[in-house]
């Protein structure tokens, strides 16, 4: 599959949220600037009719796109092939674009860790990640995105973060879930410069982006999807939309503190959507 190509021929899908129960009804009441919806893969794998009647429902109304949180790509072995299974059954049962996951394991052997855990990066990592995302886009027959996490110990290794990602998305030719937010707390925990860290990976390869807000501690930033999408955040959006020719769709995390005013999250919709589009707007002027 040549999935450069298929990128850049991907649809642009809009504006998107992070779909949870807890805001289902502000979700369906704000069909004017929602274009579509991010699914957690694993809350529909699998389970009871009532939850395949809640994404065709969905699917009537938005664009749908799987998002998955136990791929566990950073795991040595093999991927677990009933996974990859039920995986390419549900993406393909809601007309989905693409999926994705993150750069990450969450399993060790037979335990589940329950954290989205940082590989360490190394040249034998890059090449085995790189094979699994191949065999797992020949699979499902779509493109993949692999999403950069949020790190609080940086494990040492031969590569550095931005080298680590863009020698994966070369070797597996897939593309990028940018996660912004993701960026700015490892920048500010790690005491380094956002923008250069932006400046190396392949901007072109990005086909999403996530925005979100977390919460400040004493110890640092945590990416706690739990506040709205602050102006650094924004900032940085606005850096990366100038580069990111194959941008494709655009949403936002909320997975807690629910504002009783959804307009909280409506503002900042609208405000990445502004960004997008005047950002291309003044590009091709």
């Amino acid at each position: 599959m040549d999935t450069a190509k298929n990128i850049s021929s991907l649809p642009s899908i809009g504006m998107g949220i992070g779909f949870r129960k807890e805001i289902e009804e502000q979700i369906l009441e704000s069909q004017s600037c929602i274009d579509w919806l991010e699914l957690i893969a694993e809350h529909y794998i699998g389970r009871p009719p009532e939850r395949v009647a809640e994404v065709t429902r969905l699917n009537e109304v938005f664009s749908l796109v799987p998002h998955g949180v136990e791929l566990s790509i950073g795991t040595s072995g093999d991927l677990d092939a009933r996974y990859v299974d039920d995986l390419a059954l549900f993406v393909h049962s809601i007309n989905a674009p693409w999926f994705s996951d993150h750069l990450s394991f969450t399993r060790a052997g037979d335990i589940a860790l329950g954290h989205l855990t940082p590989v360490v990066r190394t040249w034998k990592t890059v090449e085995e990640i790189a094979q699994k995302v191949r065999h797992l886009q020949g699979h499902v027959g779509l493109p993949f995105l692999l999403e950069n996490i949020t790190y609080y110990v940086d494990f040492p290794g031969e590569l550095s973060e931005s080298e680590f990602i863009s020698a994966i998305l070369e070797q597996c030719d897939c593309g990028l879930l940018l996660d912004l937010t993701n960026v700015f707390i490892n920048a500010t925990n790690h005491k380094f410069d956002a923008r250069e860290f932006l400046d190396q990976i392949p901007l072109g390869r990005v086909v999403q982006v996530h925005l979100s807000g977390g919460t400040k501690t004493p110890q640092g930033l945590i990416d706690s999807h739990s506040s709205p999408v602050p102006p650094e955040v924004f900032d940085l959006l606005r850096y990366t939309v100038r580069g990111a020719e194959n941008l494709k769709a655009i949403m936002i995390e909320r997975d807690q503190n629910y504002p009783a005013n959804f307009e909280e999250i409506t503002r900042d919709l609208l405000r990445a959507r502004q960004i997008w589009t005047l950002t291309v707007s003044n590009s091709c002027s």
